[in-house]
C-alpha cells in the first residue's frame, strides 16, 4: 500500500492570501529598514556632535577656570610690577571670551543630545515595526503550513501594529512603544 503526499494545498485562496501578505510585508519591511538605517546614521552623526561639543565645553571650563587661577596667582605675586599689567590684561581676556564661549557649547551640546533623543523615538519605532512585521511573517508562513485561516488573522494582527509602528517613524508621529522598548532595551 502507497500513501501519496500532495504537495497542492487544499484551500488555494489562503495560500494567495498569504503570499499577498508576505509580500505587502516584506516590501514594507524593506522600505521601513532603510529609513531606520538613515535614521541610525543620524543619531550617531548627532550622538558624536553632542560628545565634541561637550568635550569642548569641558575644555573652554578648564581654560576659565586655570585662567582665573593664574591671573589670582599673578595678581598677587606681581602687584605693582609693569609686565604683570599685561599678562593680567591678556587672562582678562581670555576669562571674558571663556565665560561667552562655555555656555554657548553647553547649549549646542544639550541641542544635539536632544537631537539624538528625537531621532531615537523614530528608531524605536521601525525596531518594533521590524519586530512585528518579521512575527507576521512567521507565522503566515505557518498559515500557510498548517492551512489555519485564524493563524492568518493572528498573522495580520501583527502585520497591522507593524505597519502602524513603521507609518509612525515615516509621519514623524510622537507614538512610542514604551512598554515595548522597555521589556526590549
Amino acid at each position: 500500500m502507497e500513501i501519496e503526499v500532495s504537495a497542492e494545498a487544499k484551500d488555494k485562496s489562503l495560500n494567495k492570501q498569504v503570499a499577498i501578505t508576505v509580500v505587502v510585508l516584506s516590501v514594507f519591511a524593506g522600505l521601513c529598514g532603510i529609513k531606520d538605517g538613515n535614521i541610525v546614521q543620524a543619531m550617531q552623526q548627532a550622538q558624536s556632535d553632542s560628545i565634541d561639543l561637550w568635550s569642548e565645553y569641558q575644555a573652554a571650563r578648564t581654560k576659565l577656570h586655570i585662567a582665573e587661577s593664574s591671573r589670582v596667582q599673578i595678581a598677587l605675586i606681581g602687584a605693582g610690577r609693569p609686565e604683570a599689567a599685561a599678562l593680567l590684561a591678556d587672562l582678562d581676556r581670555n576669562i571674558v571670551k571663556y565665560r561667552v564661549e562655555a555656555p554657548s557649547l553647553a547649549k549646542r551640546a544639550k541641542a544635539r543630545s536632544d537631537a539624538y533623543d528625537a531621532l531615537n523615538v523614530h528608531d524605536d519605532q521601525f525596531d518594533a515595526s521590524e519586530a512585528a512585521v518579521s512575527t507576521a511573517i512567521s507565522i503566515a508562513a505557518v498559515a500557510a503550513l498548517a492551512e489555519s485561516s485564524w493563524l492568518l488573522f493572528a498573522s495580520w494582527a501583527f502585520g497591522a501594529f507593524g505597519l502602524f509602528m513603521g507609518l509612525c517613524g515615516f509621519a514623524g508621529w510622537g507614538f512610542h512603544p514604551d512598554i515595548l522598548s522597555t521589556l526590549l532595551g
